[in-house]
C-alpha cells in the first residue's frame, strides 16, 4: 500500500476535477449505467448502479459531482467519492486513489 504522505494542492486540484464516472470505474467492483435514465436538470447527468464490497449504490453523476439517491448525500471530486463509497477518512481515501494510479 502507498505511504500515508500528505496531499499537496496539485493532487487535490487534480482529484477535484476528475469525472465521477471515471473514478467509479476504478473504485467499484461493478458499475453499470442506467440506459433508461432521463435527467431532469442537466443533460450531462447519468445514473449508475454501483457495487463495492457487497454494498450497492445508486448514483447520479454530473462531471466531478455525484449524488447518492439512497443515502440522500452527495459530493464532488474523487476524494469525496472514495470516502463515500468506501466509508473511509480523507487520508484513507487519498491512499486508495493513489493505489489506483490517480
Amino acid at each position: 500500500m502507498p505511504s500515508r504522505k500528505s496531499v499537496d494542492n496539485f493532487e487535490l486540484v487534480r482529484w477535484r476535477r476528475l469525472a465521477a464516472i471515471d473514478v467509479l470505474h476504478l473504485l467499484a467492483d461493478h458499475a453499470k449505467q442506467d440506459a433508461h435514465f432521463v435527467p431532469r436538470e442537466s443533460a450531462a447527468s447519468t445514473r449508475w448502479h454501483v457495487a463495492i464490497d457487497d454494498r450497492n449504490f445508486e448514483l447520479l453523476c454530473t462531471g466531478p459531482k455525484f449524488w447518492d439517491t439512497r443515502a440522500n448525500l452527495g459530493g464532488g471530486g474523487a476524494i469525496d467519492l472514495a470516502m463515500h463509497l468506501n466509508g473511509v477518512t480523507f487520508k484513507d481515501a487519498a491512499q486508495i486513489l493513489r493505489s489506483k494510479g490517480l
